[in-house]
């Protein structure tokens, strides 16, 4: 990920940081729950076992309300590196301003795996959430929903988690094909995999690679890219991941205190 200078954030903002072993029992009262689906410390296998039972639990449906708050999560590590660094702030819709942000910075307990990724990455970002002040109505992931091997992406995951509308809007095709989408502002095409419609491939700005939409949880295709186009500003990528990937690599520069087995 390239590293950049976020803006100076307003006071009205509220900012946290912590460090943690994701190892910690926690009993703090938090605004956000994070449902117990499973263990993190898992093999390869019980993983993929884990991600073919939970699909199965995943819903498409329309939103059933207007989005006035909406999260955006992304991470930073070496891959050869333990030290995973999240961040997750919450948006107005539709001023797109910056309510809240929460930091984590953890010691990853499963490999860099792809199409596994979310048990690398997800306990240190549901830790971010569950620090939340400000409950999101939706949650926007720089990654898949069900455009997955498995139809279970970390946005998928993520919104099983949260119990939250969720989708993914990826900057890379992970499965599927798609016709070419012509170079004009939110041209798309659908992305097709396995014979089925897993995502739509959008096209923010003219002449710029598109993006991959897809729907996680307790959201559908429609409203996934609705969701992606309100969070657009003027760059490619939708405002809360955009935002949240320059806030996260900030946070990793400076490194943080040392962990020292437990929270922070």
């Amino acid at each position: 990920m390239t590293a950049a200078t976020t803006k100076r954030r307003p006071p009205s903002q509220t900012v946290g940081v912590i460090f943690l072993r994701l190892q910690c029992t926690r009993t703090e009262a938090y605004h956000v729950k994070v449902k117990n689906l499973h263990p993190w410390e898992v093999t390869y296998h019980q993983a993929v076992a884990i991600q073919e039972r939970l699909q199965k639990k995943l819903r498409s449906k329309p939103l059933r309300k207007d989005v006035g708050l909406v999260a955006g999560a992304d991470i930073s590590y070496n891959r050869k590196s333990p030290d995973l660094y999240a961040a997750v702030l919450v948006m107005r819709l539709p001023e797109l301003e910056i309510v809240e942000t929460q930091l984590v910075k953890a010691k990853a307990t499963f490999p860099y795996i792809p199409g596994l990724l979310s048990f690398r990455e997800l306990p240190a970002v549901v830790r971010a959430f569950e620090k939340l002040k400000t409950v999101p109505d939706a949650v926007l992931c720089d990654g898949q929903g069900i455009a997955h091997p498995r139809g279970f992406g970390l946005a998928a995951h993520l919104g099983l988690l949260l119990d939250l509308p969720a989708a993914g809007c990826a900057k890379t095709l992970l499965v599927g094909e798609c016709k070419r989408v012509a170079d004009r502002r939110w041209s798309k095409a659908d992305l097709i995999y396995k014979d089925a419609v897993v995502g739509t491939v959008l096209r923010t700005r003219a002449g710029v690679k598109p993006v991959y939409v897809s729907p996680g949880h307790k959201i559908d295709l429609e409203g996934s890219v609705a969701l992606v186009r309100q969070c657009v500003g003027k760059y490619r990528l939708p405002e809360p991941t955009r935002q949240a990937h320059l806030i996260v690599n900030e946070f990793r520069r400076e490194g943080g205190p040392p962990l020292r087995g437990g929270p922070q």
